[in-house]
């Protein structure tokens, strides 16, 4: 039996799921189903209004405005080669990461979207460093920090998700072409600390 801490977590997850949905979604029947998903969950939180516990409200508007967080994570085999994944969108190569979900830590987030991007478990061996990648979008402030992580895997490859159309290693010296998510500076910035255990922290 769920009890109200675990449904009420439950629900947060399903408004975090909406928004983002809302955010990227460019398919009108899905809009209107996400949006619908997160009526009806902002209607439920109201039920718990008279519940006694602590309870984590993520969705009021803050005044004061934050960098938003994503990770990402280098994987080296045996050889020192490093772990990429070629983005659908852009058919180029990149890091495995992504955002940070509402409820999952930096590490969890992590070990998330490699096994979703590339289709392997990984263990997180260290935390190599922070990231600044702040940047200008169309005279707004893009503002994010990136959570990198060096890890080994721990399993044979998998499926993956649809975001990803092929998994490689490949040698630190013979890059391939790159996705926009990623700059060959940033990763071979990361690829120097992760070889030299260096943390990077901006």
């Amino acid at each position: 039996m769920i009890d109200n801490r675990e449904f009420y977590n439950y629900v947060l997850r399903m408004i975090a799921i909406a928004k983002i949905g809302l955010k990227y979604s460019k398919d009108p029947y899905a809009i209107e189903n996400y949006q619908e998903v997160q009526e009806r969950s902002m209607d439920v939180l109201e039920h718990f209004v008279d519940e006694k516990f602590d309870r984590p409200n993520y969705f009021i508007k803050d005044l004061y405005p934050t960098p938003n967080i994503s990770v990402r994570t280098l994987v080296f085999n045996d050889k020192n080669e490093l772990l990429l994944v070629r983005e659908s969108k852009d058919n180029a190569y990149s890091l495995p990461g992504g955002w940070c979900d509402l409820g999952d830590s930096p590490s969890e987030a992590a070990i998330n979207e490699v096994k979703q991007e590339a289709g392997i478990d990984i263990e997180i061996k260290r935390l190599l460093g922070v990231l600044d990648v702040s940047k200008d979008q169309n005279g707004l402030l893009e503002a994010q920090y990136v959570v990198c992580f060096v890890a080994e895997q721990t399993s044979e490859f998998k499926e993956h998700s649809y975001e990803t159309n092929d998994v490689k290693y490949f040698p630190v010296n013979n890059l391939p072409n790159l996705s926009f998510k990623n700059t060959k500076k940033d990763i071979l910035r990361l690829i120097d600390a992760a070889l030299n255990d260096k943390t990077i922290y901006d």
